[in-house]
């Protein structure tokens, strides 16, 4: 992965779903949503950055922040990596979790 590439994260609200384009990297993450929550369902990368978190995190930082400023919606994290990542930066997404969910 080029680190002078920068990250392009766009809501593909007609697939459901958060695409990430780095250089030639493609990787989505998939959603549904009811109400006022979006549940955050599919973490889908390749395979050479599956365990790549520097790059997970700031895939997820990215689209933490787009719902935070375009959708104000609140954040469910169903997929184990996403969940992960709201356990490591707990103190930054807390307020995006709907009441009564315990990550």
């Amino acid at each position: 992965m080029d680190p002078s590439t920068t990250l392009e994260i766009t809501d593909n609200a007609f697939l459901r779903q958060y695409e990430c384009r780095k250089g030639d990297i493609f990787a989505k993450i998939e959603y549904s949503q009811q109400e006022r929550k979006i549940f955050l369902t599919k973490y889908i990368v390749p395979e050479d950055l599956e365990d790549d978190l520097d790059f997970r995190n700031e895939f997820l930082t990215g689209v933490f922040d787009n719902i935070r400023d375009e959708k104000e919606l609140k954040v469910v994290p169903t997929h184990p990596k996403i969940a992960g990542f709201v356990r490591k930066f707990r103190n930054k997404y807390k307020d995006m979790l709907p009441v009564g969910i315990a990550i």
